[in-house]
């Protein structure tokens, strides 16, 4: 069999989710360089055979390349190093070149001709090779990388100007103007880990489960469905660890209060404003969920199809599972090809229960 084809076969054991979380149950080295995996509740991600501490599989995500789960804003296991093993398909190689000139490059990327030209491709094939296996294109990349970079900084107690120029942002007024799309808060705020952030928060039962509402000022930054509510109030604490929580149930009534007719009716769509950090593939797909129609649904496929990126279905699944607001982002109507339930961050009984309702 030859070389290609022989690596193409071996792949196909590694393509399914199903597939893919069994090779991390054992620790599989075979499957190293097909895929890595990245945990929600950590913001790490590892290579398959990495011997840390199994983590629940409703909190892991699974991307072809270590570059996609950069991109998505996690950071490489420093035990197992995955960011260091070179993908087992050939047809990678290009890509991997691109992303390597793209987080080299400092205030302005190489011109998507140029970045094709330098990796042996036309621009075509350079921009079909970003969208099918990262789901963004290379200015999307070479940004998402800067938002990572930028956080770091932050983070590290630099000044917010010092933090954007570090970062490859020309002028820190440049950073200001879409900070909350990129950060969810003034990147001030974000370098002190939501501290100075005032979010408050709500618990309440329904039908459904417990249900979790926390807002800022500016909007609903977090809402989460489950059985216990200690864990989603700490699943709230781990995404702002340093932010002021009060728990105010006067405050959020009316929020309360749409939610609930929500769950109630089915409809109409909760209409709240939202404060959510998304990247740019994430907000393309989010947007596309807000379109489906209450008591329809859509596949993954047809939402990459619709967003234009039609070979980046695992890309869509990714979004709808990191999705920090369900119901407000209907995640919960994406469905596979064969309308089968395929995943949902609250549970697949629970997304079944609100297909349900929604239909009558």
């Amino acid at each position: 069999m030859p070389k290609q084809a022989s690596v193409v076969a071996q792949a196909s054991n590694f393509q399914k989710p199903d597939q893919r979380w069994q090779s991390v149950v054992h620790n599989d080295a075979n499957a190293d360089g097909h895929f890595v995996y990245a945990v929600v509740s950590t913001g790490i991600f590892c290579r398959p055979s990495c011997k840390s501490r199994r983590p629940n599989r409703e909190n892991v995500q699974f991307y072809e390349l270590p570059e996609a789960a950069l991109a998505a804003g996690f950071r490489a296991c420093k035990r197992c190093r995955p960011e260091h093993i070179n993908p087992v398909d050939p047809r990678l190689a290009s890509l991997r070149k691109a992303c390597g000139l793209l987080a080299a490059a400092d205030e302005m990327p190489p011109a998507s001709a140029e970045l094709a030209s330098r990796c042996g491709l036309s621009e075509r094939s350079m921009r079909r090779l970003f969208i099918d296996f990262l789901g963004i294109t290379s200015r999307q990349y070479w940004d998402a990388l800067r938002v990572r970079r930028l956080k770091a900084n932050l983070r590290a107690g630099e000044a917010v100007a010092c933090a954007a120029y570090g970062a490859g942002y020309g002028a820190a007024s440049r950073l200001y103007e879409n900070a909350r799309d990129r950060l969810g808060m003034t990147p001030a705020t974000y370098g002190k880990g939501g501290k100075g952030a005032h979010i408050r928060y709500t618990l309440f039962t329904d039908e459904i489960g417990k249900v979790i509402i926390a807002a800022t000022q500016t909007g609903v930054c977090f809402l989460g469905l489950g059985t216990d509510p200690q864990h989603l109030i700490t699943e709230l604490q781990q995404d702002f660890p340093a932010a002021t929580l009060a728990h105010d149930d006067a405050a959020l009534v009316d929020y309360v209060a749409v939610v609930r007719a929500f769950l109630a009716a089915g409809a109409p769509h909760p209409d709240l404003p939202l404060d959510i950090r998304w990247t740019a593939f994430q907000r393309r797909v989010w947007r596309a969920l807000m379109d489906i129609p209450v008591g329809e649904t859509r596949s993954y496929r047809q939402i990459a199809d619709h967003i234009g990126a039609p070979k980046a279905v695992r890309a869509v699944g990714r979004a709808c599972a990191s999705n920090p607001v369900s119901l407000l982002v209907p995640c919960h109507r994406a469905v596979g090809s064969d309308g089968s339930l395929r995943g949902y961050r609250w549970g697949l009984a629970r997304k079944q229960r609100l297909l349900d309702h929604e239909a009558t």
